[in-house]
């Protein structure tokens, strides 16, 4: 993803600040202040509140 449109793009519950995440061959924006890390999907990035996962949570792709 381009860093400048990760500084445009804002969480959004909170309108905090997102970080570009790549864990475990999956790319993520993370919003630290609401634990929730938002799926980037082709290049997009999914802000919906149902497809977030919170950040103590295990990916999808890890549960079981």
């Amino acid at each position: 993803m381009d860093p400048r449109l990760i500084e445009l793009l804002v969480c959004p519950l909170c309108k905090g600040p997102l970080q570009l995440s790549h864990e475990g061959g999956r790319t993520e924006l993370v919003c630290l202040a609401d634990q929730l890390a938002f799926p980037v999907r082709d290049g997009i990035p999914v802000m919906l509140e149902g497809e977030a996962r919170a950040l103590n949570e295990a990916p999808p792709s890890e549960r079981g």
